[in-house]
């Protein structure tokens, strides 16, 4: 960590240079002849990456960054904020630390956090940034999270785990096993030092494979921000072995919609069919990663379209956590009925259908853009057609 990077002249450069060219300013170089441009570009580039993630971090003066890549692995504000809000206690230890973004808001439920992270210049780092924050019940510590947690005699209300989402020769990896660290493997001793565990992990995991690999299961989190999927939370319990529950949430600019539902009630949950009535929905995308299809319908008591096609339908308008239109036409998926739409402007979504959005268009000479939707879907006769629809806001 260059402290001289802090210098008051410095510090006014990076903020009048976020927006500049990085290759010309590499070029070019700096002023400053005791600091490699190139260490400044990190700075820039950092603090640029946070001005929306990490909104505190960026509105603070003198904040110390890493490099763009522990910006883009790091926790957003929004989704630091909603994991620390699902735990509390006295004491709570972060094994793979980071830039510090899930610690600064566990500082706010606990009395104490340990903060681990393996990289000693980022926890010096991590404990510049949080003295400048007035965040002092973290405790910042430049180790291996797993082998501290080992040699610690006393217990923690919570145990939080993000492993790295890549092996040894930086290849990305889509099981829990080949993480970094192998959690499944490490469960045991985990649980020696806290009853409760708290594993963020890729939205890539496929839910039901990490189920397999962990044991004790309480909860899962499906955590999207403006209909994107950005985490999945596990919360497992010591000797834990009722019902697993789902809860989903899309954090929006204005409102949340939430949706949960149990694991094994969606198993064996029925969902009932219907054509397309007048009004459409969409869920969210924490539902469809979910998996939740027959219990959100069941819930909301609205129609299915098709089994695979995750679209449901009704007469009446309701409140729905998802997208919602009003369908204007049901037309049969054949060149003669979308006549009327060639050279038109229109949103395409495709669910459960053959061909490409793009394909579409190129075939039937639709435009990208308008107010019109289309959804090329199959109902539930196995039929292909397409619906005309506007959204409903």
């Amino acid at each position: 960590m260059n402290r001289r990077l802090l210098n008051t002249e410095i510090q006014k450069f990076i903020a009048d240079h976020l927006d500049s060219n990085i290759t010309d300013l590499l070029l070019k170089g700096t002023s400053f002849p005791d600091i490699e441009t190139s260490e400044i570009v990190v700075q820039i580039e950092s603090k640029k990456r946070s001005q929306k993630k990490l909104p505190t971090w960026f509105g603070q003066h003198n904040i110390y960054y890493p490099n763009k890549l522990h910006i883009e692995q790091t926790s957003s504000e929004i989704t630091a904020q909603y994991k620390a809000s699902l735990v509390s206690g006295n004491s709570i230890i972060d094994l793979t630390g980071g830039f510090g973004v899930d610690a600064f808001y566990f500082a706010k439920q606990f009395n104490k956090v340990i903060h681990c992270e393996i990289n000693t210049e980022l926890s010096e780092m991590v404990q510049h940034n949080f003295q400048l924050l007035d965040v002092f019940n973290v405790e910042t510590i430049a180790t291996d999270g797993i082998g501290y947690l080992k040699q610690q005699p006393h217990h923690f209300d919570w145990v939080y785990i993000d492993p790295s989402r890549r092996d040894e020769n930086k290849g990305k990896v889509f099981f829990l096993k080949e993480c970094l660290p192998n959690v499944p493997a490490t469960l045991d001793s985990l649980f020696e030092h806290a009853e409760n565990i708290m594993i963020k992990t890729s939205p890539l995991l496929d839910i039901s494979v990490g189920i397999d690999e962990l044991k004790f299961v309480k909860t899962i989190h499906v955590v999207a921000v403006n209909n994107e999927v950005k985490e999945l939370l596990w919360i497992i319990e010591k000797d834990y072995t009722f019902e697993i529950k789902i809860e989903t949430i899309n954090i929006k600019r204005t409102t949340n919609e939430v949706f949960n539902f149990q694991l094994k009630g969606e198993s064996i949950s029925e969902a009932v069919y219907g054509l397309p009535q007048t009004y459409l929905y969409e869920p969210n995308a924490a539902i469809l990663k979910a998996g939740g299809f027959n219990s959100v319908g069941s819930a909301y008591d609205i129609y299915k379209l098709h089994k695979h096609s995750h679209l449901y339908i009704s007469d009446t308008l309701i409140t729905f956590p998802g997208r919602v239109f009003k369908i204007v036409e049901s037309l049969p998926y054949n060149k003669k009925s979308l006549k009327h739409l060639q050279n038109e402007k229109a949103n395409i979504t495709t669910r459960n259908f053959p061909e490409s959005v793009q394909n579409i268009r190129n075939r039937f000479k639709i435009k990208d853009g308008g107010t019109s939707y289309l959804f090329f879907t199959t109902n539930m006769l196995d039929e292909k057609c397409v619906l005309v629809c506007t959204k409903i806001e």
